[in-house]
């Protein structure tokens, strides 16, 4: 059975396909098992999560293997969301977007940036979180089973704007259930912003005997390249505003830049070679004061040269399609290979 960015599909004689159209199947071992038509949607949800086949790319083809590393796209949204509420309910005007957005998978629908980086080595696999913002949780919820990951292993923190740590507290499920405690690498300009949001999880003293936090440890990270879980994570500054400092991600051969505005000369050296570049892009006409337009993101790309580029952060006034379909133009006149992101999207990275 093979997961295709997150829609499962089932070719003919598979487990599952016996499992639809009869009550009962057999193992080669001769042990069989009872799965009714009503259990089957439980029995494929567990099985999609525990087998690890080949993911393809619908735009380029390339195959994720079980032993290959890959980025799973776990948000791709501003830090409201699409669709806003406000779109939803608004009786004098329709938005598109968010009308779109409001349908079962498509591709307008975002929650809050953030990638999981799902490292492959040796000694065992660990998923690597970037971020975990107010809708972490929807997010796990909807991608953690569907693609079989179980164990958050280390999250690495871009800044301390609520989109991008709203979600500490829910790493309780993980810290209760699953494992003793969860690593979180962040800046110490940041770690002041979580003594202030999350002083409860920072400082347990004041926790009542029982009561059920996040058993997080801090790890104070510079603007020097540090190690998690064997991976070299090289920062990248960037500015998210005047004055305010926000942190990307070099890793192998790829970039991540979620929440930028400008990018210092003495980051631009960090870029070189770059195969793969996840850059903010809010919005489609310009930018904003602490984010990346569209025009001023791909004149970045024309400077940085990567490979590849994959935008994130989009706002309602990007439409998946529509956008895309013009950032193909570009291929053909320039030769840049530029796309928007979405949620969900899983791309192939050497570590």
């Amino acid at each position: 059975m093979a997961v295709f960015l997150g829609i499962v599909r089932r070719p003919p004689h598979t487990l599952l396909s016996i499992a639809l159209s009869t009550p009962q199947f057999s193992f080669t071992n001769n042990k069989s098992i009872l799965i009714s038509k009503q259990r089957y949607s439980q029995f494929k949800r567990v099985l999609t999560a525990s087998i690890h086949s080949s993911t393809t790319s619908s735009r380029t083809g390339t195959e994720v293997y079980a032993d290959q590393s890959e980025i799973i796209f776990i948000g791709t949204g501003t830090s409201e969301g699409i669709p806003r509420v406000s779109c939803l309910t608004n009786p004098l005007k329709t938005c598109p977007v968010c009308t779109k957005a409001n349908e079962p998978g498509n591709r307008n629908r975002r929650l809050n940036t953030g990638i999981l980086i799902r490292h492959t080595r040796p000694s065992g696999n660990c998923n690597i979180l970037i971020d975990v913002g107010k809708f972490f949780y929807h997010s796990a919820l909807r991608w953690f089973p569907a693609y079989g990951i179980r164990t958050v292993d280390a999250v690495i923190i871009t800044h301390s704007h609520a989109d991008a740590i709203g979600g500490l507290d829910d790493l309780r499920d993980w810290t209760n259930n699953v494992q003793p405690s969860i690593p979180i690498y962040v800046a110490s300009r940041d770690f002041e912003v979580m003594k202030k949001t999350h002083y409860y999880l920072v400082d347990k003293s004041g926790i009542i005997p029982g009561a059920a936090v996040s058993e997080l440890q801090f790890i104070i990270i510079k603007e020097d390249p540090f190690i998690v879980h064997d991976l070299e994570i090289i920062p990248l500054p960037v500015w998210h505003g005047s004055g305010y400092r926000s942190l990307g991600f070099r890793f192998g051969d790829t970039c991540y830049i979620s929440d930028v505005s400008d990018i210092p000369e003495e980051t631009y050296p960090l870029l070189k070679d770059c195969e793969l570049l996840i850059m903010d892009a809010l919005r489609p006409d310009r930018s904003s004061s602490t984010h990346f337009g569209l025009p001023r993101a791909l004149e970045e790309v024309r400077k940085i040269k990567p490979k590849r580029t994959l935008f994130t952060g989009m706002m309602h006034l990007m439409d998946h399609e529509v956008i895309n379909e013009r950032l193909l133009k570009l291929r053909e006149t320039e030769g840049i290979d530029v796309q928007l992101s979405y949620d969900g999207l899983r791309v192939p990275v050497n570590l």
